[in-house]
């Protein structure tokens, strides 16, 4: 629904020559919020760029210097851009991001420009270095919506990482890993009927909603079996500037299959984006702040391999480091937007109030929530917590994309241990899953032996667990540990977040805080997909959408 703006913006004139050229790259003429269409994103980057130095209106100053001058090659482009291929028009619009950046510009206008890229068939290590950078958004495959028991042409859906393809222990790669698949695929068609006579059709659920719900609880407990190898795909928007970060991270790698992938990715920014990768691989720019983070990675790496000790004792997760102060901070960090007394004032204030009346006032800044989206403000990231984490790297591949906090982990290994899921054990097949987890930490060695301790991570199965910490503030806690409780949620992550949550309630003390994360569930659900399922089912009932085809 439109509603009229409330005070009366002023209206640009422009003549109807103007319009008609305006009309095709935006999207209204009269209003002051407006979106920009049908240009290459390095125009647009420009654009910008000279927008934030110009008096003049963004579309008044699109016909003046970039329509109407010959240099900029607009209006060739607009004409390209509908009797012929679009990378024609980004060819066009290079000279014209040159003008404008070297004229206007800094690193800030490759925040102005995206691109959408599908990358498919990486290895779930792979996977973790695409999704590490904060500022871009992803979607990747999900282990709990697919069967892992089709080829993916005449392998296993796994990749051979060159290292390993060059080397005498290709053969004894390849034949694990086959193996590794065939136990899955055998041990994916009998916990489905496994499940599906433990949890009978409900009356009233759809035969695709129980069936979706049955599927995702096989796939979370077999998904064990998978070794990091196994490919998965990755959607990723991002800024030409978050681009050139996950570039100059790629290049400075261990592994072959990142640094590869990195340059097929390369590649294809460079024919929507060009003018945002002009700088990753020239040698004096983007090759030498590779250069500078491969050698601290490889200065730190020998350090760490001359310390000599076992790893200790440890729960599997620890809060580790947070601030006793915590709630007292960010009561004064709520009143601060609404006073004009200096911050530190202000702490000493909230600090010489009475506890009561400084518990009333956490409560008022964090109000009355009614569903998880309604979260405290910037006031909660005054303060931290810390944890050190233990789980199975299929929980760590579904935490670790909570980018908002800093997180950092170690290397996959068998070093500590595998999960055993309950099925397992009930359909008979602990045997199997306990030979396969030994066998793969015999190669595990084999490889790290011949190869080094990266290239080994490839063929560890998931069900191992690996180490990593989260350091995160109050408010992304809020959100992390109310959203990975869910109830249909994987329970292993659930376990994860449940146990965070009882950390800042018992270890730190932060009882206010605590019982303000209200959306925190820490009830078991023996289904975790069958509500949400309902819902959705639900939702295209309503909307007259017919179930999906099984």
């Amino acid at each position: 629904m439109e509603h009229p703006a409330a005070i009366p913006y002023h209206v640009e004139s422009f003549t109807p020559d103007e319009a008609a050229v305006l009309r095709r790259f935006f999207t209204n003429l009269d209003r002051p919020v407006f979106g920009i269409i049908n240009l290459p994103e390095v125009v647009k980057g420009a654009l910008f760029a000279r927008y934030s130095r110009s008096p003049k209106s963004v579309r008044r100053l699109f016909l003046d210097e970039f329509y109407n001058t010959p240099e900029a090659g607009i209006a060739a482009i607009a004409d390209r851009l509908e009797t012929a291929d679009p990378m024609v028009a980004v060819a066009a619009a290079e000279g014209l991001y040159e003008r404008v950046f070297t004229q206007y510009g800094d690193d800030s206008v490759a925040q102005l420009g995206g691109a959408h890229i599908a990358c498919e068939q990486a290895s779930n290590i792979l996977t973790k270095v695409l999704e590490w950078g904060r500022l871009a958004a992803y979607l990747e495959q999900s282990t709990r919506y697919i069967f892992y028991d089709q080829k993916l042409g005449d392998r296993y859906r796994y990749i051979v990482p060159p290292e390993i393809a060059a080397s005498s222990l290709a053969g004894r790669y390849t034949a694990e890993m086959d193996r590794l698949f065939r136990i899955y695929s055998d041990l994916i068609g009998r916990a489905v009927p496994y499940y599906e006579t433990l949890y009978p059709q409900g009356e009233g659920d759809s035969k695709f909603v129980w069936r979706s719900t049955i599927r995702a609880k096989a796939c979370d407990d077999l998904r064990g079996l998978l070794p990091a190898a196994t490919v998965s795909n990755v959607g990723i928007f991002a800024s030409g500037q978050a681009y050139e970060a996950l570039l100059l991270r790629m290049q400075a790698h261990p592994l072959a299959e990142v640094r590869d992938y990195g340059a097929l990715i390369l590649a294809e920014l460079r024919k929507m984006i060009p003018s945002f990768m002009k700088r990753v691989d020239v040698p004096d720019r983007g090759g030498a702040w590779s250069d500078y983070l491969a050698a601290s990675a490889a200065g730190v790496a020998g350090i760490a391999a001359g310390i000599s000790a076992e790893p200790g004792s440890a729960p599997g997760v620890d809060l580790v480091e947070w601030d006793p102060e915590a709630e007292t901070k960010i009561a004064a960090a709520a009143l601060y937007a609404h006073s004009d007394l200096p911050d530190e004032q202000l702490g000493a204030i909230v600090a010489a109030m009475p506890e009561a009346e400084r518990a009333a006032l956490l409560r008022a800044y964090i109000g009355e929530r009614a569903n998880r989206r309604h979260k405290p403000g910037r006031a909660a990231e005054r303060s931290f917590y810390r944890f050190d984490i233990l789980a199975d790297y299929g929980v760590f591949r579904d935490l670790q994309r909570h980018r908002m906090l800093t997180t950092e982990w170690q290397r996959l290994t068998p070093r500590h241990g595998f999960i055993t899921p309950e099925s397992i054990i009930d359909i008979g097949a602990e045997a199997r899953w306990d030979e396969a987890m030994e066998r793969g930490a015999e190669l595990h060695d084999a490889v790290t032996a011949a190869l080094g301790h990266d290239v080994a991570q490839y063929v560890v199965p998931f069900a191992y667990r690996i180490r990593f910490y989260f350091h995160l503030n109050v408010r992304e806690a809020f959100h992390l540990l109310e959203l990975r409780s869910g109830p249909g949620g994987h329970p292993g992550y659930r376990a994860v977040a449940q146990e965070m949550h009882k950390l800042i309630r018992d270890k730190a003390g932060h009882r206010l805080l605590a019982d303000a994360m209200r959306y925190v569930d820490h009830a078991d659900y023996d289904l975790a997909r069958l509500e949400t399922e309902r819902r959705a089912a639900a939702k295209r009932a309503a909307a007259g959408v017919p179930e999906p085809e099984e």
